[in-house]
């Protein structure tokens, strides 16, 4: 006792405190501490238990203003004197925590709800699980449908997910009677306090199986590999496809949980998808450039023929309108974007070579826009 810590130094707060900044703070600290919020750590069971000591006596004003004049010896006359049986102020009292949460909180529902109070034996969802399935650039342009193969937990066709043997079944659990949790009181120089923790003969289940099935263990689950033909929607690009139903078997007779099918596309050699639109570029030559000429486009639909228009420059952009992904829940589609590269020949003969500047020479400069006009600006800026 006569290492006992100050209660406004567990608490956390100053001397001076209002009610409020105590009451919040023990809020606080309860919930971090609190044995069912921390299973199996004894620092976090002692120092709950600290809490709730130094807050019964703090919130009442009487005992407060006695702590305060005499300190521990105030409101605990055993406290340096070896005295047993507790206070003579708190002696017979019992403290049960949830009390106190339901005071502050409403219940435990400030926790995502008790599992102190849930019925262990009621049904429950299973969980969902996630795969991946790979799909081509035109396949998510247009739609398909995959099988696909995943691994899920089932019910053990052997035991019914009962987890016991044919010819017997799960039995109440004698130590929580089917609750799935025990109540433990705690002795304190306050009195007792009453708190509960997963039952560990059941594991917080509600019931025991004398003679576990064979096939699974007595878990009541198996490792199963099943196959689901999956309807992928046009313009589909990253998105999760929920299949319901497809999941992990749920608990005491509950659905199955889902199955998450998240959807990759493969990278095409000649395609590239911009949203909805598909951009692609086109290696043209220079008299193809210069002169116009008819060329042939790849497209989502097949191949098509475009009419280069002449003076066509390297880097121009065409549109295909309507040739792109149609938009996901829609019929509408994007458009295809077409950029010309000018490609420059290489590995040329000396007559080739001739012939390229016999045509250079035969031209002037009206017909370079481009080239006129930069020469143009460099002699207004070395003038």
């Amino acid at each position: 006792m006569a290492d006992k810590r100050d209660y406004y130094e567990v608490m956390g707060v100053p001397k001076n405190a209002s009610d409020d900044e105590i009451k919040k703070a023990f809020r606080k600290l309860a919930k971090k501490y609190h044995p069912d919020l921390n299973p199996g750590d004894k620092e976090a069971e002692a120092k709950f238990k600290e809490v709730n000591e130094a807050y019964e006596v703090l919130s009442d004003k009487s005992k407060r203003s006695r702590y305060d004049q005499f300190g521990h010896a105030g409101v605990d006359p055993s406290y340096n004197a070896g005295a047993q049986g507790g206070s003579p102020f708190t002696r017979g009292m019992n403290m049960d925590v949830e009390d106190i949460f339901n005071s502050f909180f409403g219940g435990f529902g400030g926790f995502g709800g008790s599992s102190s109070r849930r019925n262990p034996n009621a049904p429950r969802k299973g969980s969902n699980i996630t795969t991946t399935v790979t799909i081509s650039f035109e396949e998510a342009a247009k739609g398909c449908k995959k099988t696909v193969t995943y691994t899920n937990e089932s019910v053990c066709n052997e035991c019914n997910g009962s987890g016991a043997a044919k010819g017997s079944s799960p039995k109440v659990c004698p130590n929580c009677s089917g609750t799935g949790q025990v109540r433990v009181n705690t002795r304190t120089p306050f009195g007792n306090i009453s708190t509960t923790r997963t039952c560990d003969t059941c594991g917080g289940k509600g019931r025991v199986v004398d003679t576990p099935c064979s096939s699974c263990k007595g878990s009541g689950r198996k490792r199963t590999k099943r196959t689901v033909d999956v309807n992928i929607p046009a313009g589909i690009n990253g998105e999760i496809l929920q299949v319901s139903g497809h999941g992990n078997a749920g608990v005491n007779n509950g659905p199955y949980g889902d199955l998450h099918v998240k959807v990759e596309v493969r990278p095409h050699p000649i395609f590239e998808r911009r949203g909805d639109d598909v951009w692609c570029e086109i290696p043209i030559t220079f008299s193809q450039a210069a002169l116009g000429a008819d060329i042939v486009v790849p497209t989502l639909d097949g191949k098509v023929s475009y009419t280069l228009h002449e003076g066509t420059q390297p880097n121009d952009i065409f549109k295909l309108k309507g040739r792109g992904i149609q938009h996901l829940g829609s019929k509408s589609r994007g458009d295809q974007y077409v950029k010309v590269i000018l490609e420059v020949p290489k590995r040329l003969t000396t007559k080739q070579k001739e012939l390229i500047r016999q045509f250079d020479s035969s031209v002037d400069d009206k017909s370079y826009g481009k080239r006129k006009d930069f020469i143009d600006r460099i002699k207004d800026l070395f003038k």
